[in-house]
């Protein structure tokens, strides 16, 4: 099925001197312009395209990926402002509108906004909004816990940070829970930890359990081979050092040093871990 603001695999029907016109079923021909056509394209053989609306409202096809499509949410950076709203780019020709009644505060020219893509019913056009509640669910009602998910960093708490779920859901990711750089709009894959009685979302950066230890034991076991056998961590290292030198959190790096040392792997000196010789090439 075919829908404005997603991609759709078409077949070209008509070469003309312009483009293409390709089979878009109960929207008509849609024409894919000439400067989007791959060399390879014929007519008769299907083409994966974007489908939207061009300045004139026309539905059009086009090659380019755009940075979202409908459905999805962005950190897009602002173009143009009218007296309309604003202008973001979005990757395509046609910049995506923000009507001011979808803005927060006045959107400026040269900042980035995390913004949703949207189809307004009203008009059949492709838009924008700032006003993400909306569009997301509070409580859970498909997600697991341990669940691998994609998350957009929203916005900044007095716990941590509010974030977009797979762009269907709120969820929480805990400031003491964080041992990596995060920013405002970042997208990032990350772990359901737990699904709370109300069925809200807490979100963690790496995977609990078993699967954590092991991941955690095999880089330490690898940077421990590329430092010559010698890493000048403690356990009583910072949890900002052995994160610069690990990217794990410090109680990540003590379980992985546990698990080498219980396999004996590694000896443990007054000022860092030391690989034991046999196994600095294994």
């Amino acid at each position: 099925m075919i829908k404005i603001g997603d991609f759709s695999t078409l077949e070209i029907v008509k070469k003309v001197d312009f483009g293409m016109y390709l089979d878009g079923g109960p929207f008509g021909e849609i024409l894919l312009p000439l400067k989007y056509i791959p060399e390879y394209a014929k007519v008769g053989e299907e083409i994966e395209v974007f489908i939207y609306n061009d300045s004139e409202d026309r539905i059009i096809a086009t090659t380019e990926k755009p940075k979202a499509k409908v459905g999805e949410f962005a950190f897009l950076e602002v173009k143009a402002v009218s007296e309309f709203g604003a202008f973001l780019d979005w990757g395509l020709l046609k910049d995506l509108f923000v009507p001011f009644r979808e803005q927060v505060g006045r959107m400026q020219v040269g900042k980035k906004y995390l913004v949703r893509v949207y189809l307004d019913e009203r008009t059949d056009r492709i838009v924008a909004s700032m006003r993400w509640h909306r569009f997301l669910n509070e409580k859970n009602e498909t997600l697991k816990e341990q669940e691998e998910v994609e998350i957009k960093i929203a916005s900044k708490t007095d716990l941590g940070y509010k974030v977009i779920v797979n762009d269907t859901y709120w969820g929480v990711l805990y400031s003491n829970e964080i041992f990596q750089p995060v920013s405002i709009g970042e997208t990032k894959k990350a772990f359901v930890k737990k699904i709370r009685e109300d069925q809200r979302i807490d979100i963690i950066l790496h995977k609990q359990g078993t699967e954590e230890v092991e991941q955690s034991r095999n880089s330490l076991l690898e940077k421990l081979q590329d430092n010559d056998g010698f890493l000048p961590l403690t356990d009583k290292s910072s949890p900002e050092l052995i994160y610069q030198e690990m990217r794990m959190s410090k109680k990540a790096f003590k379980r992985a040093v546990g698990n080498l040392y219980k396999k004996r792997l590694i000896v443990l000196e007054k000022d860092g871990i030391r690989l034991i010789e046999q196994n600095k090439s294994s």
